[in-house]
């Protein structure tokens, strides 16, 4: 893996982070399939129960590398490329592990789509989510559109898309986007928020990640026989057995994922 992408794990966390400073982490073809890379690397290492995301230098994402746009002669290159940063988010989504994104500075374009496409976001109090797609005459990519429209009213969701908004950390912690505004070292509220994540079950996590990704998808008789289906795997795994036996003794249960 190359140092476009550093990735650090420790106490259970993979800390992978987007590194190109110079270019505000803009999704050129190397970083979205380093990053892909390094959460496949996460989702297949049992040690590691979350994902925090982040980017060096002063901001979380910049969005496309318009570099790369200029690389692509016909419809046929842009296509390749945005089937690859496409597959990021898709990646993110359907990990079987939490992915927490630590927003600082902007996360502008693509880079608020895969801030959205996360389960959970921890963003600096100052931080901003631009949607910048107007400003180039596209509109916006990576499924923001989709994940705007499910959470906000429709009315304000196109006023922002055409009127190319920047919308505050605050105001998305209000309308629940944002799950924690960090005052103080990022990383470190990242790494606090993730505890529950950490210390809890990760074979429910994971089933809780797909079911309510796919909530909007399934029908209810769909959605009725996958949880008897995954509940009835949870009743015969060690760590059900585990949460039990601490209910009983009283204490913390130590999950393990099996």
């Amino acid at each position: 893996m190359t140092n476009i992408v550093n990735v650090k794990k420790e106490n259970q966390i993979a800390y992978i982070t987007m590194n190109r400073p110079d270019k505000l982490n803009a999704l050129s073809r190397d970083l979205v399939s380093g990053v892909i890379e390094a959460l496949k690397d996460a989702e297949a290492d049992k040690t590691i129960k979350a994902v925090i995301l982040s980017g060096a230098g002063k901001s979380f994402c910049s969005g496309g590398d318009i570099g790369s746009f200029k690389e692509a002669k016909t419809a046929a290159d842009m296509l390749t490329y945005m089937k690859g940063a496409t597959l990021l988010q898709q990646t993110i989504k359907e990990l079987d592990k939490y992915v927490i994104s630590a927003v600082h500075g902007y996360a502008a374009g693509a880079g608020f789509s895969l801030a959205l496409a996360s389960d959970f976001i921890v963003a600096d109090k100052k931080a901003a989510f631009a949607i910048s797609f107007k400003n180039i005459g596209l509109i916006p990519d990576l499924g923001l559109v989709k994940a705007l429209a499910e959470n906000v009213p429709h009315s304000l969701v196109k006023e922002w898309i055409s009127s190319g908004a920047v919308i505050s950390a605050e105001e998305l912690h209000t309308r629940g986007l944002v799950n924690r505004l960090a005052e103080g070292e990022l990383l470190k509220e990242a790494t606090e928020f993730a505890k529950f994540i950490i210390d809890g079950p990760p074979l429910a996590n994971k089933f809780v990640k797909y079911l309510v990704n796919n909530a909007t998808e399934l029908t209810n008789k769909t959605n009725d026989a996958q949880e008897m289906i995954m509940q009835t795997l949870l009743f015969h795994t060690v760590d059900h057995l585990e949460g039990v036996q601490a209910f009983f003794e009283k204490r913390a249960p130590k999950f393990e994922g099996k």
